[in-house]
């Protein structure tokens, strides 16, 4: 009964914050970036490479199946839904491999490209792995990226804060919301790992994160778990082709307050220090 009413609670959080159910996310732009993935725009591919073509129907198709969005192609406007059922499941998937890895205390990094919004999620999971002895890895702090923009080539500089890797705009630093930068780019995960490589240390046996976090460690191997929006299609082909492990259907741009409790939830399933 106590782990009905949890769940009861989550669900009814995830609607009222808007996190599912009805989202922010418009209709058309969920079309628009499953129109791009199916022409296989790097903007939209997160640093995926698909093993196979994915047309614009069957990544409609997907996203329906994983996120609960209408698989109507003449649903074109409004803002877009995901089944707040399919969110509280694959939370619980994604929890308890968080609890896995915990429990053989395998190194992990953690890596978002929503520094603003995300940052107090991960970082409560960074947190609690580490006192479950976890190394959390912060291998390349400091270094330079550079970073395909609509505006251009930016160099940006790969920074942690509370265990989690983000990106900062070159010559700012100090609290998350100073020069933390939005980027759904690969390159800093690429980093982190060719660095770690170079220097001889621990790779990480799972990565957490959203955008090319986790589709830039699953590209390379390595266990990812993550959250994306509805017009994120990548993590979810890089799930239902086998190189990202979870996949949690969420509006990952809600105001951070918004993601505590899904943190606290997970921690809470997978038996770890709030």
């Amino acid at each position: 009964m106590v782990r009905v009413s949890v769940t009861g609670e989550l669900r009814a959080h995830l609607i009222q914050a808007r996190l599912a159910g009805t989202i922010a996310t418009a209709r058309e732009k969920s079309l628009g970036r499953y129109r791009l993935f199916a022409a296989r725009d790097p903007r939209v591919l997160l640093g995926l490479d698909p093993e196979r073509d994915w047309p614009f129907g069957e990544v409609l198709r997907l996203m329906g199946q994983k996120c609960g969005v209408s698989v109507d192609p003449a649903h074109t406007s409004g803002p877009d839904v995901i089944d707040p059922d399919r969110t509280v499941a694959a939370l619980d998937r994604f929890a308890d491999r968080v609890g896995a890895a915990a429990g053989r205390r395998a190194p992990v990094l953690l890596g978002t490209g929503h520094p603003h919004r995300l940052l107090d999620f991960y970082a409560a999971l960074a947190d609690a792995l580490s006192s479950a002895g976890c190394p959390v890895l912060t291998s390349a702090y400091g270094s330079r990226v550079d970073i395909a923009t609509r505006f251009g080539v930016r160099t940006r500089l790969l920074d942690y804060v509370r265990g989690v890797a983000m990106m900062r705009e070159t010559g700012v630093r100090g609290a998350p919301g100073e020069g933390g930068v939005h980027t759904h780019s690969p390159l800093p995960v690429r980093a982190v790992l060719g660095a770690a490589a170079d220097a001889g240390e621990p790779l990480p046996e799972l990565v957490i994160g959203d955008h090319g976090w986790v589709c830039g460690a699953g590209q390379l191997g390595i266990e990812a778990i993550g959250l994306a929006d509805a017009d994120d299609p990548a993590p979810f082909v890089g799930q239902a082709e086998g190189r990202v492990s979870e996949v949690v259907p969420l509006d990952d741009a809600a105001p951070a307050a918004s993601y505590r409790p899904l943190a606290r939830y997970v921690l809470n399933r997978a038996d770890l220090p709030r």
